[in-house]
């Protein structure tokens, strides 16, 4: 379907990829691993034609739909959310208008061959129209819009009032209703709730036939999707049959057989080189110390990939607080709305987070959950009722 054959790509001083190859064939799921800045956001661009290589070959079958979602998502103005999904496929709603139009043009009075001339592009259009989903666009896109979290009710809002975290999620909406053969993905999962992302899995498991290739930092959501690893590093690409976990192993076994092939190698190196200086100064020794540097010139020597820094981070103890840390005492919330009007959020929260809790507070989207952490800690009051923080406790707050 996709392949790239022999590529070459630099960016400034830094190789990317040299002489190297992938595919992507009908039906693969794969996932695109390797650590920040060795070039998988750079593969997805050479797919799409927004870079090219510098050398080497990228052949696509034809009429091949590829669908790119990636953290760039541009400017978004002037529609309402549904229509800005639905523009993913302009050509397919201009097909529609045509369709439409071609309809009228049928009752009207024509000679034998114009209408015989439209019936055939009338034809022609329905099928293409047919094969690109155009009948149930319109159901598609609000099926995937409300599967990423947004409700029927802000399907029609401007997509202007939407924050940057909900136009993520319009734009991920907007490539998966155009269903391509080849769906790109950077990062699919940053910006969505559990909800979405549970959606989304289902989504890709159940309904979509086509190709992907993905990048994720959520390894759990990458191993139930993915069948097939292609890690980029060390200015190559290597494939693994297998799910996440499957190239882990295998990358460790990978790396112990280079480790050894490796150290043998330099072995030999350090002994030919030890020869070479030892007698490269004696007439009778210059034929064979020729042949050895000719030898060692021949060598393609094995290089070990870098090793990924591990970042260890050291905090202090804090000083020991009070076994009660939070206290809630018929706790509500509501947001004003119009005058004299207004909407709960939630209330009638009472209980006690004690010292070493560790607790998850999870809903659906616009449950209530940000609301309720910045209450607890002190970054709105609540409507009603009390919080009260616990001797020797200091609270810290991250939010989105």
């Amino acid at each position: 379907m996709i392949h790239l054959t022999n590529i070459t790509k630099q960016h400034g001083s830094q190789i990317l990829f040299q002489n190297a190859s992938l595919q992507i064939l009908s039906g693969n799921r794969t996932g695109l691993v390797g650590p920040n800045g060795v070039g998988k956001t750079t593969v997805f661009r050479l797919i799409t034609g927004e870079e090219n290589p510098d050398d080497g070959e990228i052949t696509c079958a034809s009429r091949t739909r590829i669908g790119y979602f990636s953290q760039n998502v541009g400017e978004m103005s002037g529609r309402s959310a549904l229509t800005e999904v639905m523009s993913a496929v302009e050509d397919l709603v201009t097909l529609g208008v045509q369709i439409r139009e071609m309809e009228i043009a049928m009752g009207e009075s024509m000679s034998d061959d114009a209408m015989t001339s439209l019936l055939k592009r009338y034809g022609d259009a329905v099928e293409r129209f047919e094969n690109g989903g155009g009948y149930d666009l319109e159901s598609r896109a609000q099926t995937v819009l409300t599967g990423l979290g947004i409700p029927p009710a802000d399907h029609d809002r401007p997509v202007e009032s939407f924050s940057g975290g909900w136009k993520m999620r319009i734009a991920l909406a907007r490539i998966l209703t155009q269903n391509p053969d080849v769906l790109l993905l950077d990062e699919p999962t940053n910006h969505l709730d559990m909800e979405s992302i549970i959606w989304i899995e289902d989504w890709l498991a159940k309904e979509f036939k086509g190709a992907l290739l993905m990048t994720c930092h959520d390894h759990d959501f990458m191993n139930r999707i993915v069948t097939r690893i292609i890690e980029v590093g060390n200015r190559t690409f290597t494939t693994y049959s297998g799910n996440y976990d499957f190239y882990l192993r295998e990358q460790e076994i990978r790396r112990e057989q280079l480790q050894v092939s490796y150290k043998r190698q330099q072995e030999m190196l350090a002994k030919e080189e030890e020869f070479i200086a030892r007698f490269a100064a004696r007439a009778s020794h210059a034929s064979q110390v020729q042949s050895r540097i000719k030898k060692i010139e021949k060598i393609e020597r094995i290089e070990m990939p870098s090793e990924q820094r591990t970042i260890r981070f050291a905090f202090p103890d804090p000083p020991r607080s009070g076994d009660d840390v939070v206290m809630m005492k018929d706790l509500a919330k509501s947001w004003p709305r119009a005058p004299g009007d207004s909407k709960s959020v939630f209330g009638g929260v009472s209980g006690m987070i004690r010292r070493r809790n560790k607790i998850a507070v999870v809903g659906v989207n616009g449950a209530g959950k940000s609301t309720f952490l910045k209450v607890l800690s002190g970054q709105t009051e609540p409507t009603t009722g009390e919080v009260v923080i616990g001797a020797n406790v200091h609270v810290g707050y991250f939010s989105q």
